[in-house]
């Protein structure tokens, strides 16, 4: 017997937050910045409004910073550009979810600068 039961999805502008600000976790344990944030989006997805397209945008955003951060290394021998390049990224992954878990927090959409969209 089918149901024709749809879940309504609960607004939570907090757990959104949440999500956003766990990406600093990255400072405190390697990956945690990554892991956190994926586990909240999948987990919770299909019942809070708004968690997919914040979700993606955070993981798009780690995963950019990730691989921006890999190809900086062998920038560094040329002219210590790569130095540049992983202070502006350690300047990004701070200032950029704090800025955007105020966004959330106003139930505004979230916008990360640089990210490229694996996730869509």
């Amino acid at each position: 017997m089918e149901s024709n039961y749809h879940t309504l999805k609960r607004t939570d502008n907090q757990l959104l937050v949440i999500t956003h600000l766990s990406q600093l976790l990255t400072y405190a344990t390697v990956f945690g910045g990554l892991i956190a944030p994926l586990i909240l989006w999948v987990t919770q997805k299909e019942h809070v409004e708004g968690m997919d397209a914040h979700g993606k945008a955070i993981l798009n955003f780690q995963i950019s910073m990730f691989v921006y951060s890999i190809l900086s290394i062998p920038l560094i021998f040329a002219l210590g550009l790569g130095i540049l390049t992983l202070i502006l990224i350690g300047i990004l992954v701070f200032v950029m979810p704090i800025i955007n878990a105020i966004k959330a927090s106003n139930g505004e959409l979230p916008s990360y600068p640089l990210s490229i969209n694996f996730i869509s």
